[in-house]
């Protein structure tokens, strides 16, 4: 089954624009920028949507509103309302224990300690693809998890991702043109070259 809707998970206000926890949204909205769309608050979901026509089909861009550990309340109303299944729906989102730069994509397991994607498993159920962006590893080790995720990326960091952004966002152009199998074997190697 195909993508029909891509849920960049993240925190909404300008204090967390720039952290760690926000790197979905900023990869979502790289793309939707890339296809010309255009957000728009909807109320009713408590969220930003685009909604992306493509020849024969269209499909949607949401960026919850609720804050990330409610995620998936915007995000399951969505889905329900629009008749979208579980499989349907991938989920843009950082992940600490990938390093940085590197995406990996999956499909099912647990919500490895993030609260956004608990939320989603919550009220949308299992199935739905994840675009797991690295954010890692956590330096010092000993900083609060909480601290880490808030935080905003070093300077240094900040040039290596704004360097692979345009290939985070051909991933996921790649996960919804040819599917989870396809980009699961050319992302999740090492190095995807």
């Amino acid at each position: 089954m195909s993508i029909s809707l891509v849920a960049g998970l993240g925190n909404p206000g300008r204090e967390y624009e720039a952290t760690r926890h926000n790197f979905g949204w900023v990869v979502l909205d790289a793309f939707a920028k890339k296809h010309g769309l255009t957000w728009k608050q909807v109320g009713q979901f408590e969220a930003e949507i685009a909604r992306w026509d493509t020849p024969g089909r269209t499909r949607w861009l949401i960026k919850p509103q609720t804050f990330m550990n409610a995620s998936g309340t915007a995000v399951g109303a969505f889905a329900r309302f629009f008749k979208i299944a579980s499989t349907e729906v991938a989920a843009v989102y950082d992940d600490l224990t990938i390093d940085l730069g590197l995406v990996k994509v999956s499909v099912t397991g647990s919500a490895g300690g993030h609260n956004g994607v608990a939320s989603m498993l919550e009220h949308l159920g299992d199935g739905f693809a994840r675009y797991r962006l690295g954010i890692g590893p956590k330096l010092p080790a000993q900083m609060e998890l909480t601290d880490f995720v808030l935080g905003k990326f070093t300077s240094d960091q900040q040039i290596l991702l704004n360097q692979k952004l345009e290939t985070h966002v051909q991933g996921l152009e790649l996960l919804l043109s040819r599917g989870t199998e396809a980009a699961m074997n050319q992302l999740n190697r090492r190095d995807p070259k």
